[in-house]
């Protein structure tokens, strides 16, 4: 048996953020690793759907040349080839992580991990032994239990699917079947999404979402809310998704049906049965500083834990903080207040801080800065179809509580709004500062 000071399992962004402090420190560290380096994010999911996403950015840019009084013909787009390109941009990642790891001094052991004791890991036949473990496995798609879900695919296949189909529908109306969805509809894919609530976005400020599904309504896509999915058939070499809405039954053929209802934590074969870490159903309780509750030898970080945003950088952050508690000790705590978040469809949505409803279920006295940027001189030079901003700000102290834009460079500006809200730079501050003109931050001035 080996032991080390910290065995980490998982080698994504999570992971990484924790060796950082503690090969610092000296520690002895392992990774465990059951794919590939990197995990979801750079791998099969943010870094390579960017690549579809700016693609259908510059669909869109070809759509709007009229308005810059260019004629152009009507755009073909090699899809398998853009598959290719956004393979070619991600291939090399593991092997420059593994490069990383090396240089850093961590030992990466490739295998399936699972808890043998309190403080013990075995993987491949060997067992390893540590003073810390760190569960940082990352998230897989929730699976669903309708008759012929074993027809739907996730996002992973669509991204290596060399073959565009007519005809899409997404399952669940979250961030990935707008992103997704709005790549489809801008390569001319005729795009659903069914969404069993009655909001789609749930996390992002209702008015922004209503901004964007508009814009999603205006080329071409479909959204439906409280649209239960009641089974899935192939018939004739399509797939029918069977829904009831309304009261009624309705049906929609496509080519693809794609689970996009949700990711949960990727815990299910670390056998965490046995007292080695308390939890339910996958949900691993923790405290203040990432640690199990019921073993503090063990921490969590990332898609792994359930009650943060599923973001890479917040994995980083978080795999961070656990890496300085490993070396400091239960020092340091997560703050989540101030971590931007974008869903990049086209236009993105941008959102930072308490939306304009948990505000005032907060109770706060705010005033509530909302415009309609497209008249403005900025937004028409670019004949931006959707421009907005709502900026949410507390009447005694005008500090800035939140933040959200669709359009207007909004998954850009957003951070300097997060900035502001980090260092407690008031909204008048904001507001003052001089900025290069003309760009879309030089509008931020007239947002609040």
């Amino acid at each position: 048996m080996k032991k080390y000071d910290v065995v980490i399992l998982g080698g994504g962004n999570a992971g990484m953020g924790v060796t950082v402090s503690t090969r610092a420190a000296g520690l002895s560290v392992a990774m465990i690793e059951a794919r590939d380096l990197g995990g979801t994010c750079p791998n099969r999911g943010c870094t390579p759907k960017k690549v579809l996403v700016a693609a259908a950015h510059a669909l869109r840019d070809i759509d709007r040349a009229a308005e810059h009084q260019i004629t152009v013909s009507e755009p073909s787009l090699n899809w398998a080839a853009l598959i290719d390109r956004e393979k070619e941009m991600v291939m090399d990642i593991p092997d420059r992580l593994s490069g990383l790891m090396t240089k850093r001094g961590v030992d990466v052991i490739f295998g399936e991990a699972s808890f043998a004791g309190g403080n013990e890991i075995s993987v491949g036949g060997r067992k390893l032994e540590a003073k810390n473990i760190v569960i940082a496995t990352g998230s897989k798609p929730r699976s669903l239990p309708i008759p012929g879900a074993e027809h739907m695919i996730t996002s992973d296949d669509v991204l290596n699917d060399a073959v565009l189909p007519s005809e899409v529908v997404f399952v669940g109306g979250g961030v990935i079947a707008f992103e997704l969805g709005h790549v489809y509809a801008r390569a001319g894919v005729k795009v659903t999404i069914l969404e069993a609530l009655p909001h789609l976005l749930g996390s992002f400020d209702t008015d922004a979402v209503a901004q964007i599904c508009g814009e999603s309504e205006r080329i071409g896509i479909r959204l439906h809310t409280l649209a239960w999915v009641k089974r899935i058939d192939n018939v004739d070499g399509r797939l029918r998704v069977t829904f009831a809405m309304e009261g009624r039954e309705c049906a929609i053929d496509a080519d693809r049906v794609v689970n996009c209802a949700g990711r949960i934590a990727n815990v299910e074969g670390l056998d965490l049965g046995a007292g080695v870490v308390v939890h339910r159903e996958g949900r691993i309780e923790i405290d203040d500083y990432l640690r199990s509750r019921s073993n503090p030898d063990v921490y969590v970080c990332g898609d792994a834990l359930w009650n943060s945003l599923q973001l890479s950088p917040v994995a980083t952050y978080e795999g961070a903080i656990v890496g300085r508690n490993i070396v400091d000790g239960p020092k340091h705590r997560p703050d989540y207040a101030q971590i931007p978040t974008s869903v990049y469809t086209i236009p993105a949505v941008a959102s930072v801080g308490l939306t304009e409803a948990k505000a005032k279920e907060q109770g706060l006295a705010v005033t509530v800065h909302v415009n309609d940027m497209r008249g403005w001189l900025s937004a028409k030079t670019y004949a931006e179809t959707v421009a907005w901003s709502k900026i949410i700000v507390e009447a005694k102290t005008d500090r800035i509580l939140g933040a959200h834009m669709v359009g207007h460079a909004g998954e850009e500006l957003i951070h300097l709004f997060a900035l502001a809200m980090k260092h407690g730079i008031t909204a008048s501050q904001l507001s003052e500062t001089v900025y290069g003109f003309p760009t879309f931050s030089s509008d931020i001035r007239n947002m609040m």
